[in-house]
């Protein structure tokens, strides 16, 4: 009886191992299943740029002639003190902005015409493309006169509530400036142009490569997931649950779920960076519209 007893106690206590080690491989089984579900779904996706222009209605200002000279580095010398006295940082010069200045400056003298839209319908927008300017957000200043030097004319746009506001808005991180003095309705007179914007280089996007790089990974877990779930049919279709083959189809299938968590790990770390990457993008993109 004492040895029935023996081998039945035995009997219990390897039944107990067989089954919490199953269970145990059950349990990491659904483990990895849960955490390939969650890398799926982190990674954020990146705000679509909603370009913006502001406009405020042209300025006129004086028209009897009086001895002037404007220039353009005066006036963005006005402009960046009117900033600076605001808490705001300085525009820089942009050659593009300047090129689209210039571009509209002729374009009214040509045309005869004092709008930000051209009588065939052109605007800051098909400047900025002629330009090769890629934009968040731009704004344009338009004002007509004879004004008496750069500090008259940044003065008479501060005084213009929508002109000041596009002078200190704190989304533009350039400018570039035209002057021209020409003939304009039978009279002589200054035409001004202020061009601001916020490029799109002000918002690097996150890396590509980082992108491709977890789209490939995961493309491999899905891989890995489907060996695994082979090899959990394989161990649970073999019987008897015991001796050298099972044990070393159970050692193969834990090492690989090994592997996958591992992998995991990296992908997620990657989509962790990604993932800060978008929200910088994202929050940047946001300050310019």
């Amino acid at each position: 009886m004492k040895n029935w007893g023996k081998i039945f106690f035995g009997v219990v206590i390897l039944a107990m191992l067989v089954g919490t080690g199953y269970y145990f491989r059950a349990d990491l089984f659904g483990w990895f299943r849960f955490a390939k579900t969650e890398v799926e779904v982190r990674v954020e996706q990146l705000k679509k740029i909603e370009q913006k222009i502001i406009t405020p209605s042209p300025l006129r200002g004086p028209i009897e002639e009086v001895a002037s000279n404007l220039t353009i580095k005066g006036t963005v010398e006005q402009t960046n003190i009117q900033r600076t006295q605001n808490g705001l940082a300085s525009l820089l010069v942009n050659a593009q902005l300047i090129a689209m200045a210039q571009a509209k400056v002729d374009d009214m003298f040509v045309k005869q015409y004092f709008a930000h839209e051209s009588p065939i319908g052109e605007g800051p927008n098909d400047l900025a493309k002629s330009a090769g300017y890629e934009y968040i957000v731009v704004g344009e200043n338009l004002a007509l006169g004879n004004f008496k030097d750069d500090a008259a004319l940044v003065d008479a746009w501060m005084n213009s509530p929508g002109h000041r506001e596009n002078i200190l808005n704190s989304k533009y991180t350039e400018i570039g400036i035209a002057l021209k003095r020409g003939v304009y309705e039978g009279y002589t007179t200054w035409l001004a142009v202020q061009e601001f914007g916020r490029p799109v280089s002000d918002c690097p996007l996150p890396s590509e490569a980082l992108n491709t790089q977890i789209e490939e990974n995961q493309t491999l877990l899905l891989e890995l997931e489907k060996q695994l779930e082979n090899k959990s049919s394989e161990l649970r279709s073999i019987r008897p649950k015991r001796g050298n083959v099972y044990n070393q189809k159970v050692e193969e299938y834990n090492e690989m779920v090994n592997q996958y968590n591992a992998f995991l790990e990296d992908t997620k770390t990657l989509i962790s960076d990604y993932n800060n990457r978008v929200k910088l993008y994202n929050a940047c993109i946001d300050e310019g519209t």
